[in-house]
């Protein structure tokens, strides 16, 4: 695979939660218009590295984070970033679909809205781009009005995504997106990443060694807090450098 531009990086990235270490030292390229998969068992850091990339742990009392994270080479951590601007830029979809309390248009409209886009047309706009751009549009074009809380629990991730990209990010973060849904809707969600990579960047946490190995580029291996190894997906898995990721990626733990 060809080296691609790099989109994102970490440097000496460490984060504590209050006593507890939950990253050590990460170093780690993130390739625009790419896929990046975090594998890793249960408490092993991969999630807590995802949420460095858009400052979310600064949501979490106690933490502290040491190093850097670099969007386009721009520091994310110093004092004058503007948080809500970066967040606008790198989304985040979550394990469980958070669909709002109210229609379609208005999950998607959203984020637009808090951005100060008021006009109707424009709107209209950003919301049909946005869920033919999540595969969305044919099933959902023609209710727009109908309450979000009714649609499939793999609709409503499509929506969620919908709702990101509705913001015009340039990388989305995915936690373990899959986790709650079925085989099918799996199915749609992983094309569905295969699609978004031509316009955006996405990292994705995921606990299924076969959905790492079939929708992403790039592949990281956490254990402890640590990066035990990050390399090509297909080099990763079919000849990983180090023992412990054989052991994972095989099945003797995790």
């Amino acid at each position: 695979m060809e080296p691609k531009k790099m989109k994102m990086r970490s440097e000496g990235l460490a984060v504590f939660y209050q006593q507890y270490q939950a990253l050590r030292g990460i170093d780690m390229n993130i390739a625009a218009n790419r896929v990046t998969a975090l594998i890793g068992p249960s408490g092993c850091g991969k999630s807590t590295f995802l949420r460095t990339l858009n400052r979310m742990n600064d949501l979490v009392e106690g933490t502290t984070i040491k190093g850097q994270v670099y969007l386009d080479e721009v520091p994310i951590y110093d004092k004058e970033v503007d948080v809500v601007g970066l967040r606008k830029r790198v989304g985040m979809v979550f394990q469980k679909p958070s669909v709002f309390p109210m229609s379609i248009y208005d999950n998607v409209a959203y984020g637009p809205r808090i951005h100060g886009i008021k006009n109707r047309s424009h709107l209209d706009e950003i919301v049909e781009k946005s869920l033919k751009a999540a595969n969305l549009w044919d099933e959902m074009g023609s209710r727009l009005n109908s309450p979000a809380n009714r649609m499939s629990g793999g609709q409503q991730q499509r929506l969620v995504i919908a709702r990101v990209l509705a913001v015009d990010p340039e990388v989305i973060l995915m936690d373990e997106p899959a986790s709650a849904l079925d085989p099918i809707s799996t199915a749609k969600l992983e094309e569905l990443i295969s699609e978004l990579k031509k316009n955006y960047t996405i990292v994705i946490v995921t606990h299924n060694m076969q959905q790492a190995a079939r929708v992403s580029d790039y592949t990281g291996f956490f254990l402890s807090g640590a990066l035990i190894e990050f390399n090509t997906t297909s080099e990763l898995f079919v000849n990983p450098a180090n023992r412990q990721t054989e052991d994972y990626i095989t099945g003797r733990f995790g």
